[in-house]
């Protein structure tokens, strides 16, 4: 071999190993229930949150963007769609009424407080998520409406599909934290299942994590800490009491 052809190998290989560190790793996982699966078959392994927070110099060079920042979580037929929302810090999530008739949509929670108050259909407002932190939202009129968003401050996350699949791409090697977050589980239980793990191209998978099935979810109070006045009927004509 010429050395002019050794040198185009030599930069094609350069070019090649180049491109696949700007790549960076994809890392999975799968979640699977502790408990026995028969008792557990009405529990979905969709929807639990995975993510990564470096915790050395070189697993915090990420990559400089972090997405879509900007989300829609509607209110449509009552409900909230979609119920799980996972965002970056520094997002905008709007809140459409889909609905014909009016809704108030609050969060008092750690991740982000806010209170849209009454708005009627055909209208949007909007919620800038500033800092990290899980946002359990509800309509002050409709006690059945609820939602979550999640504000994470890395790129490096995923939500659990229907077969518990997690899949985080465009993860750089090294050291990091693995947080989880699901519905129906205290905040002091989730933190103590974080875990450091170490990710490299020989070790890009976490295998199955097994998980303690959600428990129930309590009732909520209204924005002002009250239960929920009995129901009323849905007119576009209603007004705040």
């Amino acid at each position: 071999m010429t050395r002019t052809a050794s040198n185009c190998v030599s930069l094609a290989l350069l070019l090649v190993s180049s491109l696949a560190c700007a790549q960076g790793i994809t890392f999975t996982a799968r979640v699977a229930w502790i408990e026995d699966a028969k008792a557990n078959r009405n529990h979905s392994l969709a929807g639990v949150v995975v993510w990564l927070s470096p915790v050395d110099n070189m697993s915090a060079e990420a990559p400089s963007t972090m997405g879509n920042d900007h989300f829609v979580l509607t209110q449509k037929g009552k409900t909230f769609q979609p119920h799980l929302l996972v965002v970056p810090v520094g997002a905008v999530v709007e809140f459409p009424n889909r609905d014909p008739f009016f809704h108030n949509v609050f969060s008092l929670f750690e991740g982000k407080r806010f209170d849209l108050g009454l708005y009627e259909a055909g209208t949007t407002k909007e919620v800038h998520f500033t800092r990290p932190g899980v946002s359990y939202i509800f309509c002050n009129i409709h006690p059945e409406m609820s939602a979550v968003v999640i504000s994470i401050p890395t790129p490096y996350y995923a939500t659990s599909d229907s077969l518990g699949q997690i899949v985080i791409p465009h993860v750089s090697s090294g050291r990091y934290l693995l947080h989880y977050w699901y519905e129906g589980v205290q905040p002091d239980e989730l933190e103590a299942m974080t875990k450091e793990v170490t990710i490299s191209e020989r070790v890009s998978s976490a295998g199955v994590l097994r998980l303690k099935p959600p428990g129930l979810l309590p009732p909520h109070k209204n924005k002002y800490g009250r239960d929920y006045d009995p129901s009323i009927p849905d007119t576009p004509g209603y007004e705040q009491r």
